[in-house]
């Protein structure tokens, strides 16, 4: 990540409200085993349904897989009783009549048929609409960035590419939309004539929508009215509405441009969100777009939640200004009780914010039409943590408080186009890289999975309980008072903070086993009952592979974590999502061989061919003979 100077004007550290926090809960065994729930009636779970959940979880005790070792090496391994079929590979067909995958000739035309690289997210939504079908729907993928230098022949680095080379390159990334199958043996597959197949790219139009749009900060060559806009990359995690549609984080895009920018008329926001003159990639140095000395506004056109309806594959993706621009890790939407969506963002940078957004209109579950707009109108929200356990939401809105003419801003628009800053003058609480968060679905809470942080200090009384140079992150907790998700206080607790199990500061259930301890929470998910679900991003730091780890959240086994899946060395494990049964678990394999070269690969995983680079994959996992993942 780039390096950043120190903020003005900002909160006390997450690190000294964690230590201050957990320094009065150390007594309990086990971490959080003391915390009241809360009602399940007040979590936008119907009553009986919440109930159901709650009982079946107390009868079945809900993971009894066996656990499965650390490790680290060529392979992809899952627990015993598990298998894992790899489903859709970087360069597979996703048409009829598309080319079939050869790295030494892929092009901008053949890849734009293709699976792209590096798949992040992984959504799936049944088929038909509004089923709860789990053996037919669609796949929807993120394709975050590309890693060169394990795609092609020579191993150019990411800025050495030529114009021809940079075109395909960028044709790798953006989203994938493919229908999918479950044979009767078992094993899916796609369906490769499908109406509903389709690539998202950097050239893909686009439109932005709410605050922001139309704003004059927004006009280039591409965009006179400041509305029309071109393609979405960068893209990490992302989520599922009620209504059907995909919501997909534009994240580190400072990484795409390069060129000089001092009279752009942003270059604070612009320092603020990391860019700089050096083409530290090749779409800066072939394409003026990504040049800004060149289209010095064009990166004010990324940083925001698209929202793409794949049930239509002739529409035209929205990017939600309402939602603000910042390196988003993704966007999760929950409707409260009232009816409201509420949706939760993580801005995935060491020192970064928490932020939450609450609708202006109500969620109408027979009137999809009228949610497709749900995401243009309503308040944005950052996080301010108290060391008594609570936390106060600090709306963004224009004219309030310091977000003023006297700082700078003359519209919302400009506040959403400034979101990081607007952020730091409410003096929101600066936390260890917020990645994903997500929503509980049988006990309403919320979910924060933070990454790291290594560039706390001492002085700052760096990291939980507490820890300087936080290298392994942790899980916050966070609890709607009443259950109501649009209020502005909440409270907060720790689930467990990450790292080996016998080192000095971290915090997972007493009887957690050799191979139940974690580091580098990233994306999450829960099964139908509630269970946690954690992929993480970083654990080859402690020579162990990443991968898939799974606790209760409740009652006498909260935080036991249990390792059900390790990746190939060099991966990460993104995208972990469930089909509505729990019965199938989808997950991305990210860079495998990430450090090594085309050449000279540290796994060939999965194909195993020495004709072929590692690829990227996105694998199901199901258990033998059938029933619900995790039991």
């Amino acid at each position: 990540m780039p390096e950043q100077k120190p903020k003005q004007n900002r909160a006390p550290a997450f690190a000294h409200i964690l230590a201050a926090r957990l320094s009065r809960r150390h007594a309990l065994k086990g971490l959080g085993l003391g915390g009241s729930a809360i009602m399940l009636a007040g979590c936008g779970v119907p009553a009986p349904a919440a109930k159901q959940a709650a009982e079946s979880v107390a009868e079945q005790g809900t993971l009894s897989f066996t656990e499965l070792a650390h490790g680290l090496d060529k392979h992809l391994a899952v627990a015993q009783g598990y298998q894992a079929q790899v489903l859709v590979r970087w360069g597979d067909p996703l048409f009829s009549g598309a080319p079939e995958f050869d790295p030494s000739q892929q092009s901008a035309e053949r890849q734009m048929q293709q699976f792209g690289y590096n798949n992040d997210f992984v959504g799936f939504v049944s088929l038909p609409l509004g089923s709860d079908n789990s053996d037919h729907g669609l796949l929807v993928v993120n394709h975050e960035y590309t890693r060169p230098s394990m795609m092609y022949p020579g191993s150019p680095e990411r800025n050495q590419l030529d114009k021809d080379m940079a075109l395909n390159d960028m044709m790798a990334h953006g989203l994938s939309v493919v229908e999918i199958e479950k044979r009767p043996d078992g094993q899916w597959q796609l369906i490769l004539d499908s109406e509903y197949n389709r690539r998202i790219t950097p050239q893909t139009e686009m439109q932005m929508t709410g605050p922001a749009a139309g704003n004059s900060r927004l006009i280039t060559a591409d965009s006179a009215d400041g509305v029309r806009t071109l393609g979405t990359y960068g893209n990490c995690a992302g989520g599922v509405t009620p209504w059907g549609t995909i919501l997909t984080g534009e994240e580190n895009v400072d990484f795409f441009f390069g060129g000089d920018f001092k009279d752009s008329g942003e270059q604070e926001n612009y320092q603020r969100f990391g860019m700089t003159e050096k083409h530290r990639g090749s779409w800066s140095r072939h394409f003026n777009r990504w040049d800004m000395s060149q289209t010095p506004a064009e990166p004010l056109h990324v940083g925001w939640i698209v929202e793409i309806d794949p049930f239509d594959p002739q529409s035209v993706p929205k990017k939600r200004t309402v939602l603000g621009r910042y390196k988003h890790e993704g966007a999760n939407v929950f409707i409260n009780t009232d009816g409201h969506v509420v949706a939760y963002s993580g801005d995935d940078e060491q020192f970064e914010y928490l932020y939450k957004f609450v609708s202006k209109n109500i969620y109408q579950p027979d009137n999809r039409m009228a949610n497709l707009q749900l995401l243009d109108e309503g308040t944005l929200y950052c996080a301010r943590f108290s060391d008594d356990g609570t936390m106060q939401w600090l709306p963004l809105i224009f004219g309030q408080g310091p977000l003023s003419e006297e700082n700078g801003f003359s519209s919302q628009g400009d506040v959403l186009l400034d979101c990081r800053r607007a952020a730091d003058l409410l003096g929101a609480t600066p936390m260890d890289r917020p990645e994903d968060v997500e929503v509980n679905p049988v006990n309403g809470k919320v979910y924060v999975m933070l990454t790291n942080n290594s560039r706390r200090s001492e002085e700052q009384r760096d990291g939980p309980n507490p820890r300087a140079k936080n290298r392994a992150g942790q899980i916050l907790e966070l609890s709607p008072v009443d259950g109501d998700h649009s209020k502005e206080h909440f409270t907060w607790e720790m689930l467990l903070i990450a790292g080996p199990k016998d080192e000095q500061g971290t915090r997972y259930h007493p009887d957690i086993s050799e191979n139940g301890w974690l580091a580098n929470p990233d994306n999450c998910t829960f099964d139908k009952l509630g269970n946690l679900w954690i992929a993480t991003d970083g654990a080859e730091q402690y020579q162990m592979a990443d991968g898939v780890w799974a606790c209760e959240v409740e009652g006498e086994r909260r935080a036991l974590t249990k390792r059900f899946l390790r990746t190939p060395v060099g991966a990460e494990l993104c995208g972990p999502f469930f089909t509505p049964d729990s019965e199938n678990f989808f997950c991305a394999v990210q860079h495998p061989g990430d450090k090594s070269s085309f050449e000279q690969p540290s796994t060939r995983w999965p194909d195993f061919d020495p004709d072929m680079p590692p690829r990227p994959s996105v694998v199901v996992i199901t258990k033998t003979g059938g029933g619900r993942v995790g039991s």
